[in-house]
């Protein structure tokens, strides 16, 4: 085994050195570029068999994201509707109320969601806003849902007061590299971002946190984005990837490239094999995939996804159009109750 690939038993399950897959936090780039580049089959296999070990193959967690305050954000994120900074045509809206939230929870979960994802644009809440979140978080956790919210940057008080309130998850996404990060955002550093998670997981919060692909950056600069979240003292619990979504009037707008499906498929394996207990979501940009690169992603290791018609202020796909994939696989969810 001197290339380090899990061998297999007669029996199906995975041995070798890597068995279940090693929780690690100093991969370098070098390890994450040398994964990427193994030959494909080799490379699924790795994933596949990491992926085994640690999650049951023929499951997909099903998630739904509703918008409770859209449009306005101070910040200037290259790659944002919802930013003040450009001419997008979005319309700022106020925070919804709470009967309202609640509602689009409860529908949400009788269509098969089991998180529920609140998401906001503040460059981070002011803490009379914080109240009417935390009574949110608190309303939707009583319909026996899991809840997860991403409403900006969080002191160490802000954090803990959404604990208190029965919060699971929060997401703040780093995006991208190091390397890259600033030509994308220049109002919150990456710095900021991490500082973030880190009073997030201080007060007993779980971390979602991946990135967006396909805005002009390189391979290196997406593996660079895995590397990081790889080498953070914990791994996060939630691994979004998504695809850039076509905004009007933004500045990725003049750089976006999607990756064809083998360069995206490869990305998700390597996301698996360097986060072995992550759930690693196929996010933003699902409209975008077929269902054969969604079955390929699925195999590489991906067992998340965002249900419902829209994510935020972009589409995604059908919830029926899901259900029918998911059957096709043989793939287990509260969508298809299988």
């Amino acid at each position: 085994m001197a290339d380090g690939l899990v061998e297999t038993r007669k029996d199906g399950q995975a041995q070798g050195n890597q068995g279940g897959g090693a929780i690690r936090h100093n991969w370098t780039r070098a390890e994450a570029e040398a994964l990427y580049d193994l030959p494909f089959a080799d490379l699924m296999f790795r994933a596949q068999s990491i992926h085994r070990a640690n999650f049951d193959p023929n499951h997909v967690e099903t998630a739904s994201l509703l918008s409770i305050k859209t449009g306005g954000c101070p910040e200037d994120c290259g790659y944002c509707s919802q930013s003040a900074h450009y001419d997008t045509g979005l319309k700022a809206t106020k925070l919804m109320a709470q009967v309202d939230v609640v509602a689009t929870a409860q529908r949400a979960r009788d269509a098969g969601a089991t998180r529920f994802c609140m998401a906001a644009a503040w460059r981070n809440p002011k803490d009379r806003d914080l109240d009417e979140v935390c009574g949110m978080v608190s309303a939707v956790k009583q319909l026996g849902m899991e809840t997860c919210a991403t409403l900006g940057m969080l002191t160490p008080a802000q954090a803990e007061r959404l604990r208190d309130a029965g919060l699971d998850f929060y997401n703040h996404n780093i995006d991208t590299s190091p390397e890259f990060y600033d030509q994308i955002i220049t109002t919150r550093t990456l710095q900021d971002r991490i500082d973030t998670l880190a009073h997030v997981r201080e007060a007993g919060i779980k971390v979602c946190c991946g990135g967006i692909i396909g805005m002009g950056e390189e391979v290196d600069d997406r593996l660079g984005m895995l590397v990081l979240l790889a080498n953070l003292p914990s791994h996060p619990e939630s691994v979004p990837i998504n695809l850039w979504n076509e905004v009007k009037g933004v500045p990725v707008n003049d750089t976006a490239e999607r990756p064809d499906a083998i360069a995206l498929a490869r990305l998700v394996a390597v996301a698996r094999i360097l986060m072995p207990k992550s759930v690693v979501r196929l996010s933003a940009g699902r409209q975008y995939m077929s269902d054969e690169l969604q079955a390929l992603c699925f195999l590489a290791g991906a067992n998340s996804i965002f249900i419902g018609d829209v994510l935020l202020t972009t589409k995604n796909p059908q919830t029926v159009r899901d259900a029918n994939l998911l059957d096709r696989l043989g793939i287990s969810s509260r969508l298809n109750r299988a």
